[in-house]
């Protein structure tokens, strides 16, 4: 079914075009465009993962080419929630590239299953890989709005008009999205590592092991953990929650990649190529 990976590839690329002469042009039919391409290439995306767990039965996450995959997948998911929740159109300008940039990653590895096939399945560990890159995708998106929202609060503490001040949605609405896309990945993330160990017993007889992707998934947790707590108990908010939600991808990226890369662990064969 390579066909669909390219449409959704093709989809994504006119999606960002779209996005971009939006930034510049501020015309809402392109943002429009913007968001249904992006829905259509998200269609793509989900058929050919539809397929692949028909023809499997197991989840398409067998190598680093299907890892990638899936989280450009997870991603355009979760901002297309976002973007029927909070209107906040501006952040496809965000979302689509990078979805962009993720599959054309993906296209660099070979796309051949080097996982056996009895480890991958299970519905405890399709609710773990689902929830945890279903939260992945929030904390990456909350680190973009971050970005948005330091953009737009040092324009307005300088008191100027400039092309961002015009693009970009108040501070409140960049804050109270953050926010959301903060809760929902701590949550999804909370569940991923719940059904992990669940997993984990049922496969290799105890729930924790001390492989380096569980330490840095529980460091990733906290790190949340923390921000979530501040900002409830303390009153972070604002640029202080913008800045952490901005490290915490420092942190989530080192997990999801850096981990299996330089450091030995079970979870490397999820990414091999």
């Amino acid at each position: 079914m390579q066909i669909l990976f390219v449409s959704a590839t093709l989809l994504y690329m006119l999606s960002a075009a779209a996005y971009c002469t939006y930034l510049f042009l501020q015309h809402e039919r392109l943002q429009q465009a913007g968001v249904w391409l992006l829905a259509a290439g998200f269609g793509c995306q989900t058929a050919l993962f539809g397929w692949a767990f028909a023809a499997t039965g197991s989840v398409p996450v067998n190598n680093l080419h299907q890892t990638l995959t899936v989280a450009a997948w997870t991603l355009v998911g979760v901002f297309l929630a976002l973007r029927t929740k909070f209107n906040l159109k501006i952040l496809g300008v965000y979302t689509a590239p990078l979805a962009v940039f993720i599959l054309l990653a993906a296209t660099q590895f070979p796309n051949e299953p080097l996982q056996p096939q009895n480890l991958l399945k299970g519905v405890w560990l399709f609710t773990h890989i689902l929830a945890t890159f279903i939260g992945d995708a929030a904390f990456v998106l909350a680190a973009g709005v971050g970005v948005l929202y330091l953009i737009q609060e040092r324009n307005i503490k300088a008191k100027r008009r400039d092309f961002f001040f015009k693009r970009l949605p108040s501070l409140d609405l960049l804050d109270t999205t953050g926010y959301a896309c903060i809760v929902t990945g701590f949550t999804m993330l909370t569940i991923g590592l719940i059904t992990g160990m669940v997993y984990a017993k049922i496969i290799w007889g105890h729930f924790w092991q001390w492989d380096a992707k569980e330490v840095w998934s529980a460091v990733t947790w906290i790190f949340y953990a923390v921000l979530l707590h501040e900002r409830l108990a303390v009153g972070w908010r604002g640029r202080r929650a913008a800045i952490m939600a901005i490290a915490g991808l420092g942190v989530l990226l080192f997990t999801f990649l850096g981990v299996n890369f330089l450091l030995s662990g079970h979870h490397g064969q999820f990414t091999r190529w």
